[in-house]
């Protein structure tokens, strides 16, 4: 009887909170939209197949390396050492990759390392006079690294925070700066398991273009020789700054069987605001299922459905791995595909 009041009440909370922000969102959803008008865009792509097809709801999500993204408190339950790789095939032929590894430290807490690449074919340099292109080429890419540290400051509390190095380039141009996360994770001993979770991500200064092609030569006055060096003036711009806040629940959890809900509500300073939302199955947490939709509420969004699907095994003896896919339906952008291989150790 004290099982199935938990469990109404927990469903209840997940309903309350889904109706409270979505009717608040989407009276929100008035205000005027700010896509496009920040740096570093990359930033926004999420990483892990488990968290997208979960529908990019893992806020509170504890004991994963993607969560390194999502919300650095959760790796603060990584008891041992892992390393993951994630292999995004991002839509317009563009490809991104993210790696990370962590490690826990006894009595200090749990120590992690990031890395992401994206890149993208060379493109034809256009110009007003030369609209076909002037036979030079140009690329985009680039660069994120940075260290991550979480701690369980109580059996219930954790708290994580990341700081990381950002570059862009662009032809003969490049814009660095520097960023910081930080997570909460708080977990409620009802239903299994009830856990609140909240993170700001990519707190930093603001990116500026900068190269040589910014660089013009003029010549002043009368007469030959009269030239200066003359540098444009280019804007700056904010980082993709993004609050979360999300809560999930180990719905049911036997020995064979354990199924997780969760939902996030995004807040993001370059857009408007949208919920995500998925759920996880796993039997006897070798084979795990996974549905969810992304950014609902956000405006004019290509987003939506998501599903995945992933695998766990020993290969020997304290070593595991751990492969998945994801899926997300990007709409008039065509798809995404996710893939991911970790291993524990």
């Amino acid at each position: 009887m004290k099982t199935t009041n938990k469990l109404l009440a927990a469903l209840f909370t997940f309903v309350l909170l889904f109706v409270i922000t979505s009717n608040g969102f989407a009276q929100i959803g008035t205000s005027t939209n700010k896509a496009g008008t920040t740096a570093a865009q990359f930033l926004k792509i999420g990483v892990g197949s488990r968290a997208i097809g979960m529908g990019g709801a893992f806020t509170t999500m504890p004991g994963d390396l993607n969560a390194l993204y999502w919300n650095p408190a959760g790796i603060a339950r990584v008891y041992s050492r892992q390393a993951n790789f994630n292999h995004i095939d991002w839509i317009l032929d563009v490809n991104y990759d993210y790696s990370s590894a962590a490690m826990y430290v006894e009595d200090f807490g749990t120590v992690g390392a990031f890395v992401s690449v994206l890149s993208m074919g060379d493109m034809p340099v256009r110009t007003i006079e030369q609209p076909t292109g002037t036979g030079e080429y140009f690329t985009y890419s680039t660069l994120m690294a940075g260290l991550s540290y979480a701690r369980n400051l109580t059996d219930n509390f954790a708290i994580g925070f990341n700081a990381k190095y950002i570059r862009e380039d662009i032809y003969n141009e490049s814009a660095y700066s520097i960023a910081f996360d930080i997570g909460t994770l708080y977990t409620i001993p009802v239903l299994n398991e009830f856990r609140l979770g909240a993170s700001i991500s990519n707190f930093g200064p603001k990116m500026q273009l900068d190269g040589r092609d910014i660089l013009i030569i003029k010549q002043v006055g009368a007469g030959e020789g009269n030239l200066i060096n003359t540098k444009t003036e280019l804007d700056q711009f904010d980082l993709p700054l993004t609050f979360r806040i999300g809560v999930a629940a180990d719905l049911v959890k036997q020995d064979e069987h354990l199924f997780t809900l969760a939902i996030d509500a995004v807040h993001p300073n370059d857009n408007t605001e949208s919920v995500n939302f998925g759920g996880e199955y796993s039997f006897h947490e070798i084979v795990f299922l996974r549905g969810g939709y992304k950014a609902l509420f956000e405006r004019e969004t290509e987003q939506g459905l998501t599903l995945g699907f992933g695998v766990q095994y020993q290969v020997i003896e304290s070593v595991k791995m751990l492969v998945d896919y994801a899926y997300q339906d990007f709409g008039r952008l065509s798809n995404v595909h996710y893939i991911s291989i970790g291993v524990k150790f």
